[in-house]
């Protein structure tokens, strides 16, 4: 047995003395004394798994990346399009912490042991106003930390796609905002490809046929549709660059 186990929820209002999610979590964190904290956002759908099945997921792992899906609320194809990047997104995210070389997690559903949270604390950019969960991992990952990765339904969170266009673009700028602190070089290098893979989409719009496979690899058997794939990786170079953009002059707050 791994010790007690503390949910950990920031809720704007409620928790965070109205100094956002960092300060929340800053004050969650240090008001228990469970030995192992699990994260979650206040708008998901929670796990179905109970707190002795988490603590056996997490074995002697130091922290525990756990997986997301994401749902629509409405008939649009803008959601649609977001759960097939999401799905995707995850995929990649299971993957490369399965090969040791992490690059993504989500505060949304994550289980870490209290005191390497409280041990990077400090290297978290409290100047942010979001981004304690991957920089939470580049502390781990620099620090040699025992990273580990679940991607059992019972501990599948649920997350909602945005509504509207605007709303996506406030999150994925909130995202991009985080880029400029990162440090670790395999999330640095993902990141590069990514900008790379866009820019040569935007010069040579035809190359997207070179990389489709891959990208239809990553969802098949999801229920997508190629037709969709190939709509979502038509249109990602322009959202991409607008929320890059965005985030860079105008970090979003929590």
């Amino acid at each position: 047995m791994n010790g007690s186990l503390a949910h950990i929820t920031p809720i704007r209002g409620v928790n965070d003395e109205g100094r956002g999610k960092k300060h929340a979590l800053h004050l969650l964190v240090h008001a228990t004394d469970a030995e192992v904290l699990w994260l979650h956002d206040n708008d998901i759908v929670r796990p179905a798994a109970g707190d002795r099945e988490a603590l056996a997921q997490l074995g002697e792992a130091d922290l525990l990346i756990l997986p997301l899906r994401m749902r629509t609320t409405q008939d649009s194809l803008l959601q649609r399009l977001q759960v097939i990047e999401y799905t995707a997104l995850q995929r990649l995210t299971v993957r490369a912490a399965q090969r040791g070389r992490a690059i993504l997690c989500s505060g949304a559903n994550l289980i870490v042991r209290r005191q390497v949270w409280l041990d990077a604390e400090p290297h978290l950019h409290p100047e942010m106003p979001s981004g304690d969960d991957m920089y939470l991992l580049e502390y781990c990952k620099r620090t040699g930390r025992t990273i580990a990765v679940s991607d059992a339904d019972r501990m599948t969170a649920t997350v909602t796609a945005q509504p509207t266009l605007r709303a996506l673009l406030r999150q994925r700028a909130r995202w991009a905002g985080k880029a400029p602190y990162y440090t670790d070089s395999d999330i640095r290098r993902a990141g590069a490809a990514v900008v790379l893979a866009v820019l040569l989409q935007l010069l040579c719009p035809p190359v997207v046929l070179l990389y489709l496979p891959w990208e239809y690899s990553l969802v098949r058997g999801r229920g997508f549709a190629l037709t969709e794939v190939l709509l979502l990786a038509l249109i990602y170079p322009f959202y991409a660059i607008v929320s890059l953009i965005s985030g860079l002059l105008h970090p979003d707050r929590w």
